[in-house]
């Protein structure tokens, strides 16, 4: 919630002074920015903001261990604060604090270290030192690969063709009707249906339920923000539109943790690709956990209405950026497995900002298609809307209707007043992805079992590359192809794939590792510089639970993930794979994201990438496939829901997100959340027919 607690100064004087000196030693050799040290200081203590509050704790606390003499002799065993020491004193012991065996001082180094590169290269003049281009809709087109196409548009494309002018400022729109974003007093009303959540399983269950006639109310913790919202501005759009203003992490910030926080969740910010559920998990889930009607025949009518609903198409081939054109060209030159991907959009224009919301309205994302229609046929939304807690209000009966259940909510507006919402209904659906989900049903009473166990994130790295040509990985359609030759790594179902990702200047500034002149190097060769994800299938060879999600008896959220042995030879092998794939296009040099980048120039120097450590904060991990914590199953001990989606034990209580997901997918989960939430949406109106409005 927003209120007057902005406004308050969370750092003391000494951990400012510590900042100070911590972002000189940072920024040292960056572009310069326009403002002073102490405007940094006071956006990065603004950005704290977006964190829960004993996440800022953490973050103040890590201030307090880096400027302490300890922390300091540690490192180059001088007993005293980091800001007494030299230039070179100061980048030796910030360098010894990355590779400390210490684990709570790589933590704090990574902590100060990627809130101050995300706030300085989030500067629009340091930004255009790097040599980005800004926003397209402020400019024309300037590289082949972003605007429209030539030739004429068709509906076979999910691409724009033709003259096209890119509109400038657009105008905001009334809010539709049935979406309410404040509340001018507290509201206690009552629903057939409520649904916390709008993002990719929340949203069609949503649409489902009220187009077969339910009274469903809509509550999502994030805003309503529309194309007009949408203004390409990085830093602002990334706090707005995330969870955690993307500053979510593990505990050990080891792994950070990219998921929407707006209406439509993650399929408003995400990067577009349409990929189903490999057949061989289908057949797992069925085989290992139970989980019915949904073979692969069963799922093929039900892929196919979704890629109907969403204008799944295919990329075509003249639309791909270089970035793109690494992994299709490179795998042709290996002799690998490629392809061009569907993605869900019509009349896309290329501008490269799909992280941040489209503002043209290109992708079809949850809030253009399945919100607007849950809208349509009679459902409420209420945004800015955090759920605090779900009570069960009756015993079962065991009649036709399930108990009444009551949400708890607070709305807060955009001037800090909070209201209280409070919604009964006998069927209530938590969508609040595989972290908000699983804290929800804890902090309710309803946990227990495999709630919050079985953490899958699809592991996440990336490799960069140095070109001699521009690659220009902020411009054009971010993704819009796939490796997946090594899927089934070494004959098993378990294996890695390779796409790209856009990178904005903030975003790669704190994704690149290092800082200090090498940083600065690195950031000057910004559009020269092509980068690809590499995206494991977790979980294997395993029956343990590689991550959890839980509540500590003060209320405060706790995430905790760590590679399997399995796991972490798969992420290795892929790394390998994308540094192949760029020297095989031409790259002077490929960088990994350990700690201390391993770099290089040829084939011959891969077999270095073999022995570098995997340990947390030791190389760069990410998700946006973030799954599994309410898994569905038979067994309540080791599952979250059953095969239906509902709570084990709780009638008229269920789960769509990805949450659900039995096992890791092995590919982008977009597709399979709103199919596996679609095929359960069905079932609710099958199994509630005598649910009625209220």
């Amino acid at each position: 919630m927003i209120s007057t607690e902005r406004r308050r100064p969370s750092l003391t004087s000494r951990q400012v002074h510590t900042l100070e000196a911590l972002a000189r030693c940072i920024l040292r050799g960056a572009p310069p920015s326009t403002e002073t040290t102490a405007a940094l200081i006071a956006r990065c203590n603004v950005r704290t903001f977006a964190l829960p509050e004993h996440r800022r704790a953490a973050f103040r606390t890590a201030l307090d261990a880096l400027g302490s003499r300890a922390a300091v002799f540690l490192a180059i065993k001088r007993a005293t604060r980091f800001a007494a020491l030299t230039d070179a004193e100061q980048t030796r012991c910030f360098a010894a604090w990355a590779e400390s065996r210490i684990p709570q001082l790589r933590s704090a180094h990574q902590a100060v270290r990627r809130l101050v590169l995300v706030v300085h290269y989030a500067r629009a003049e340091v930004a255009a030192a790097t040599g980005y281009a800004g926003p397209l809709h402020r400019r024309a087109p300037v590289v082949p690969w972003e605007g429209p196409l030539a030739g004429t548009t068709v509906d076979s494309e999910p691409v724009a063709r033709g003259a096209r002018v890119l509109p400038g400022v657009i105008a905001p729109t009334p809010l539709p009707r049935g979406v309410v974003t404040s509340l001018s007093a507290d509201v206690h009303r009552r629903a057939d249906v409520v649904v916390i959540g709008s993002g990719a399983g929340g949203a069609i269950c949503a649409a489902r339920l009220a187009d077969a006639g339910y009274d469903v109310v809509i509550v999502e913790e994030g805003g309503y923000h529309t194309s007009a919202d949408f203004d390409e501005n990085e830093a602002a759009l990334t706090e707005r539109l995330y969870a955690d203003g993307a500053m979510r992490t593990t505990d050990d910030l080891s792994v950070s943790l990219v998921q929407g926080r707006t209406v439509g969740g993650s399929t408003t910010v995400n990067w577009m690709i349409m990929l189903r559920t490999p057949s061989y998990v289908l057949e797992q889930w069925a085989r290992d956990y139970g989980v019915y009607g949904m073979s692969p025949n069963d799922m093929a009518p039900v892929f196919e209405r979704i890629e109907r609903e969403q204008h799944a198409r295919v990329v075509p081939d003249d639309a791909h950026s270089p970035n793109n054109r690494i992994i299709l060209d490179g795998a042709a030159a290996l002799g690998w497995r490629a392809s061009s991907a569907a993605i869900n959009a019509t009349g896309c224009l290329r501008c490269g900002y799909c992280g941040v919301g489209c503002r043209h309205d290109a992708k079809q994302s949850a809030l253009v298609t399945y919100i607007p229609r849950a809208l349509a046929a009679g459902a409420t939304l209420h945004a800015n809307a955090q759920v605090t807690r779900i009570d069960v209000r009756e015993r079962d009966s065991g009649t036709g209707t399930p108990p009444l259940k009551r949400l708890h909510a607070s709305v807060c507006d955009a001037g800090g007043v909070t209201r209280t919402l409070i919604i009964d209904a006998p069927v209530v659906v938590v969508a609040g992805g595989a972290i908000g989900t699983p804290l929800l049903l804890q902090r309710s009473g309803l946990g227990g079992g495999g709630v919050g166990h079985w953490l899958r994130l699809h592991p996440t790295t990336a490799v960069f590359g140095r070109y001699d040509r521009e690659i220009g990985s902020s411009t054009g359609i971010p993704l819009t192809s796939m490796c997946d030759e090594f899927i089934r790594w070494n004959g098993t179902d378990y294996g890695f794939w390779i796409e790209c990702p856009p990178m904005l200047p903030s975003f790669t500034a704190a994704a690149l590792p290092g800082f200090g002149a090498a940083h600065a190097e690195c950031m000057r060769d910004f559009a020269r510089m092509g980068v690809l994800v590499a995206l494991t299938r977790d979980g294997a060879q395993t029956t343990q639970s590689n991550g959890r999600v839980s509540v500590d008896r003060r209320g405060r959220s706790h995430i905790s993930y760590a590679l399997g042995a399995a796991d972490q030879l798969r992420v290795r092998a892929s790394v390998i794979a994308s540094a192949r794939l760029l020297l095989a296009t031409g790259a002077t040099e490929v960088g990994t994201l350990h700690t201390t980048p391993v770099r290089v120039r040829r084939e011959a120097e891969l077999s270095q990438l073999d022995s570098t450590s995997l340990a947390p904060n030791r190389l760069g991990l990410f998700s946006a496939h973030v799954n599994g914590t309410c898994r569905m199953g038979t067994d309540p001990r080791t599952s979250g829901a059953t095969p239906d989606g509902e709570r084990h034990g709780v009638r008229g209580l269920y789960i769509s997100d990805g949450s659900l997901l039995p096992t890791a997918l092995g590919v982008n989960p977009q597709e399979t959340i709103m199919a596996v939430a679609s095929v359960l949406a069905d079932r609710m109106v099958s199994r509630h027919s005598g649910v009625t409005r209220g």
